[in-house]
């Protein structure tokens, strides 16, 4: 399994509104970062902050172009829901996330080890 090379498909997928945020992040957020606050409505992030509509893309999201790699605002203080992924090898297909390689399909037991000790600082660990 490689390492995150920043192509920012998870982000782009997963910054349309759909993610969830906890009572704990929206109080931190509330004391440390009030900005990321007003981008969420109804426990869901990214909406707009004076009309409520959902965003299509992370407002925190940028890219650079030159390099064309993606770059987080709030990359510290982003929801866990971000924290988190990939979970498992089998969203890191449908998502077709570029840490994979050719043998971590061959075995997905050994991969998703690697995947969670490779994630052991940004979640907690999977339940299995």
């Amino acid at each position: 399994m490689k390492s995150c090379n920043q192509c920012g498909k998870c982000c782009v997928k997963y910054s349309d509104g759909g993610l969830s945020v906890t009572e704990q992040e929206i109080d931190m957020w509330v004391l440390f970062r009030p900005d990321i606050v007003d981008y969420v409505k109804n426990g869901k992030i990214w909406h707009q902050p004076k009309s409520g509509e959902a965003i299509t893309l992370c407002p925190w999201l940028r890219i650079d172009a030159k390099s064309k790699l993606y770059t987080c605002d709030i990359y510290f203080d982003r929801p866990d829901d971000c924290k988190y992924y990939p979970v498992t090898i089998a969203q890191m297909v449908d998502d077709e996330c570029e840490m994979l390689e050719d043998g971590d399909l061959v075995n997905v037991p050994k991969a998703q080890k690697a995947l969670d000790i490779l994630m052991q600082d940004s979640r907690p660990p999977m339940e299995r």
